[in-house]
């Protein structure tokens, strides 16, 4: 998204056209930030309703502090940047008309824009890029072999990369013309084993057997512990498995190593799923020239169902989806929906705008449709966030009718 201008917002003034929502949100944030504190309340009557007049007094002037007067308020690729004496904040912010906030987040820290943006898909074809060369290295390496030992060692170090290749990595996401090439290298090592009658027995480093073997040992055991992790506190009943109608597969999820929501104590058991099929996670569209966008991708706009019964504690609806590739300032979840049990919060995430059926205090049952997958919140491309917690701490969740660890990398078919 491309940055608008980095003059103050003011307020709006009588026959100007409406705003977009971007150009509405600066409006009323700069409106917010520049008021007396006695104002507060009138000019964001939601924020306060939602957290508290202490609470917004607390974060407005610890904001202040840090950045020194508000001198405007400018959209970015980031989100909205308020432009202060002294520094600079990110910030998100909803407003209907330009004058008043219904919502808004102001975050933590200053603000530094990044010196060199490297979209995700680059630095994933950069991984790979380097994968596959180590890869063609050690496959020539089996052909050049100067004996049965060191073929061994070399053939190991080739099964190692594959191992980690395949378990670490999600290549079904990739299109077939990129992953089944790389693939096929597996066996143009298998076939240089044509040349071990004619090899002696040993010469050569005689190490590199040992390495092989350590190699492949090492990242087996440590992928059968990631695949197998389980915190040992589930949720109190299987819930049903939130997507029907096709193949899902399981983009995070698993233990360290597998699934990048490890290090968060409430999300510590959550999935992030997407669908794929011979394109990779994209294919859909693209002949109609929307490559690229949320559109293009397979899973976007699919039904997500309740997967249990319970009263909703929170929902949203109104927040943009992300362009691929790249985040702006957003609440967390985005577009989400929280069902409480009973026992356990169940948490639905970075759903599609003005898809959201339900409302905060609505009884839900299992398999209503609740929305359909976006790309809100803090996300890079479309899926669907699930997972449950109990007092703040994430549980292993558990489906009807799916055995067997929930891992990246597992397909789920309903």
């Amino acid at each position: 998204m491309r940055d608008t201008t980095g003059e103050p917002a003011t307020p709006r003034q009588a026959g100007r056209p409406d705003y977009g929502p971007a150009a509405a949100a600066a409006q009323a944030l700069y409106r917010f930030l520049t008021a007396e504190a006695a104002d507060r309340e009138h000019l964001a009557p939601r924020v306060v309703a939602a957290v508290g007049r202490a609470r917004l007094d607390e974060i407005v002037d610890a904001t202040l502090a840090r950045i020194g007067d508000v001198t405007g308020i400018r959209d970015s690729r980031d989100g909205l940047v308020i432009e202060g004496t002294t520094g600079r904040a990110l910030a998100f912010a909803v407003s209907q008309d330009g004058l008043r906030l219904d919502e808004f987040l102001i975050q933590p820290g200053a603000y530094r824009p990044p010196r060199l943006r490297i979209p995700p898909e680059v630095r994933g074809a950069f991984a790979w890029s380097v994968l596959a060369l180590l890869l063609v290295l050690r496959i020539a390496a089996c052909w050049d072999a100067p004996s049965r030992i060191v073929w061994c060692g070399r053939a190991l170090m080739v099964a190692a990369g594959y191992v980690a290749l395949e378990g670490r990595f999600t290549p079904a996401r990739l299109p077939w013309w990129i992953r089944r090439p790389v693939e096929a290298g597996a066996l143009v090592a298998l076939a240089s084993a044509w040349r071990l009658a004619g090899l002696p027995v040993s010469g050569g480093n005689a190490a590199e057997p040992v390495v092989g073997l350590v190699l492949v040992g090492v990242f087996c055991a440590l992928l059968v512990r990631a695949r197998r992790h389980r915190w040992g506190t589930a949720v109190s009943r299987p819930l049903v498995f939130p997507l029907r109608g096709g193949s899902w597969y399981i983009a995070q999820g698993g233990g360290r190593g597998l699934n990048h929501h490890f290090a968060f104590t409430e999300q510590r058991g959550a999935l992030d799923i997407i669908q794929v099929g011979p394109g990779g996670s994209r294919s859909r569209n693209r002949a109609k020239g929307v490559s690229g966008r949320n559109e293009s991708y397979l899973v976007y706009g699919k039904p997500v169902h309740a997967p249990c019964d319970g009263t909703v504690v929170s929902a949203a609806d109104h927040i943009a989806d992300q362009d691929p590739g790249t985040i702006r300032y957003q609440p967390l979840y985005g577009n989400h929906v929280w069902i409480d049990t009973g026992s356990e919060i169940v948490k639905l995430a970075h759903l599609r705008p003005g898809t959201v059926t339900v409302a905060k205090g609505d009884t839900v049952r299992a398999g209503q449709v609740l929305g359909q997958i976006g790309n809100s919140g803090n996300s890079t491309e479309p899926h669907l966030h699930i997972h449950a917690e109990r007092d703040g701490i994430g549980l292993d969740l558990e489906f009807e009718g799916v055995s067997g660890p929930l891992c990246r990398g597992r397909t789920i078919r309903t």
